[in-house]
């Protein structure tokens, strides 16, 4: 099948009559994109409530830990002049 069948092909299909649509697709189709709008907020919150919890969690660890603060030596240092 060259190029010029294929157009041709193409364009009886594109002519030719529409498929007949059951009714009851139409309500179907809308409750399901409400469905999938719900989850996706839902979705979007939950990952802004975790982002927002995990933000608060790192901010109290910083303020107890203080790890900007360099830890005092374990050691101490060799007497000398006694």
């Amino acid at each position: 099948m060259n190029r010029t069948e294929r157009e041709s092909a193409a364009r009886r299909i594109m002519e030719g009559g529409h498929a007949a649509v059951p009714p009851e697709l139409y309500g179907d189709a809308v409750r399901r994109g409400a469905r999938m709008l719900r989850q996706r907020r839902a979705a979007r919150r939950l990952l802004w409530l975790v982002l927002c919890a995990a933000a608060v969690a790192f901010t109290v660890w910083a303020v107890s830990a203080r790890p900007w603060v360099e830890p005092p030596s374990q050691t101490t240092p060799p007497i000398t002049g006694w």
